[in-house]
């Protein structure tokens, strides 16, 4: 098993947890920089525990922080062959979790933002079965490193963008779409109007609702 060093919510009904919510930070952030996402998804998600892990690696473009891979080259094939290597990394340490606290893979979401994304986008299409749902704010998907067809199943996917981002740009959320969508994987999108590289009220909102869907679906 994979250990990362994390940050957890414990669930706030009280005892073991029905679901678990993993939180993945970009580039030269940590765990500690989504954990503060908890406390409101947890008003709607009362029985899940929120793990934000660190990412693997400090980061090689800032002084702090971490990273899940180098983006010393935006290059498509070397984003691809380093998402690649990072990829196991995540999986292992997700399946960890499930192991550990007893429960099925579609009890698992993940939740990133930027590379945070993009690797909750490259794991969570290879986990099988696949995690209950997948929701990108402010990333890309690494479509030279994903396979033509998931290997089982096809999350459902939520990707929340701002329209004037200065770091992934805005365009990265249709071309994320329309790959996703080749591949048979349902997707959602929402634009949020002015917002440059961050998560803001209505996007969190917007997520929360899609997780809620997903985690706890309605009996027929």
């Amino acid at each position: 098993m994979t250990d990362l060093p994390s940050l957890i919510h414990a669930p706030l009904a009280g005892g073991p947890p029905k679901h678990l919510v993993v939180l993945l930070h970009g580039l030269g952030a940590e765990g500690a920089d989504l954990i503060d996402l908890a406390p409101i998804l947890a008003l709607s998600l009362p029985d899940a525990l929120f793990v934000a892990p660190d990412a693997p690696s400090p980061c090689d473009m800032a002084p702090f922080g971490r990273q899940w891979f180098s983006l010393q080259s935006r290059a498509p094939a070397d984003m691809a062959a380093a998402i690649s290597t990072a990829g196991p990394v995540l999986q292992a340490f997700l399946a960890g979790l499930l192991e550990r606290h007893g429960l099925p893979t579609s009890a698992m979401a993940l939740v990133g933002f930027s590379q945070g994304a993009m690797m909750a986008l490259h794991a969570g299409l290879r986990m099988d079965p696949p995690p209950a749902a997948l929701v990108g704010f402010s990333g890309r998907f690494v479509e030279a490193a994903a396979p033509e067809s998931p290997p089982s199943g096809r999350p459902p996917v939520l990707l929340v963008h701002g329209d004037v981002d200065d770091v992934v740009p805005y365009a990265e959320m249709a071309a994320a779409e329309a790959a996703l969508a080749r591949r048979s994987v349902p997707v959602e999108w929402i634009a949020r109007p002015g917002l440059g590289h961050a998560i803001d009220p209505p996007g969190l909102a917007a997520a929360t609702t899609f997780l809620v869907r997903h985690l706890t679906p309605r009996s027929p």
